[in-house]
């Protein structure tokens, strides 16, 4: 390893094939990090992600903006990574981080903030990140719980969750797979998230309707319609692992028609194909410091348990004191 030689490079517009390229085969990357996906939003965050090469040959990326003086990977994706080719050995990893961090630190900025992709969205095993981070003392700036099926050892919904089904068969509820985003986003998702939270949805309607329009294998919208009218929905990214609902939301009268219990036990059941997980996405608050009991005890009633997701702050002179073992 002695003669590795290793350069990192500012991402560039001109260099979006080969990133593309790289994220398709990488071992821990999913659809999110295409430049299609990232860049929809490019107006809103100053991108800083970089490219790192081994003797001339495309080795890692990190998917980064900047805040400050602060690297984020990255505040427009749901989580970051270290994105690794899938021939990456530790050792040789470890060296293309120091050189990261080296690079940022170049730039005057001072330290990176990561949340760890969840391992299970992972193509084979890659925990490389997560040790980097522990030998670079790295802060753990929160830890938050995700609610997980293993299509491996699936459990049965439990009784509470089957008679929500029937009930929502007996309503005349109709399930639908279509592109009618705009019912999901004006009539229910937008509506609820103000009335419950005083917020929106991280993505505009125009937004959503691109992404699906750039990743139709991996971008689904399921609604469920009373007398044609959608009353529930989720929209649904499809990654090469995991099924994960990215939105979720339903009409004061899901609870008495079970249209989430029906939404839900389709997208289980029925969108799994070749996928070894399907994430319920996080159920704790304030960086991880609070539990909702009441996500927790639904999620788990559909069969989930607990998985947890890192995030960490990382200095970026820390590279200075990563020892190398020459092999």
């Amino acid at each position: 390893m002695s003669n590795t030689i290793f350069v990192v490079k500012s991402y560039q517009p001109s260099l979006k094939s080969e990133w593309d390229g790289f994220v398709k085969k990488a071992k821990n990357a999913t659809f999110l990090f295409y430049r299609d996906f990232m860049d929809y939003h490019g107006d809103r965050f100053k991108d800083v992600s970089v490219m790192i090469y081994k003797n001339d040959e495309l080795f890692a990326l990190l998917p980064a903006n900047v805040v400050g003086n602060k690297v984020i990977s990255h505040q427009g994706l749901t989580y970051g990574s270290f994105v690794l080719k899938d021939s990456a050995k530790l050792l040789t990893a470890l060296e293309a981080f120091k050189a990261m961090l080296a690079y940022y630190e170049a730039q005057g900025l001072e330290e990176i903030e990561i949340r760890v992709i969840p391992t299970f969205y992972n193509k084979m095993p890659s925990d490389e990140l997560d040790y980097f981070l522990y030998k670079a003392n790295a802060q753990l700036l929160k830890k938050d719980v995700l609610m997980v099926i293993d299509y491996a050892h699936k459990l049965r919904f439990q009784k509470n969750r089957r008679e929500g089904i029937n009930k929502a068969l007996r309503s005349g509820l109709e399930l639908k797979v279509d592109s009618n985003f705009e019912g999901f986003w004006n009539d229910v998702l937008i509506p609820n998230l103000e009335n419950k939270h005083g917020i929106k949805p991280v993505h505009t309607l125009e937004e959503i309707e691109l992404l699906a329009s750039r990743f139709p294998e991996h971008i689904k919208q399921v609604n469920i319609y009373k007398d044609n009218k959608v009353v529930a929905g989720t929209t649904v990214f499809l990654t090469a692992t995991t099924v994960h609902p990215q939105y979720v939301s339903g009409n004061r009268d899901k609870n008495s028609f079970g249209s989430l219990d029906l939404a839900y036990y389709f997208i289980i059941n029925d969108m799994c194909e070749d996928k070894r997980y399907f994430d319920f996405n996080i159920s704790s608050e304030d960086h991880g410091s609070k539990i909702n009991e009441g996500l927790i005890f639904w999620k788990e009633s559909c069969g989930a348990r607990s998985h947890t997701a890192n995030t960490f702050l990382v200095k970026t002179n820390s590279h200075k004191n990563l020892k190398v073992p020459r092999v």
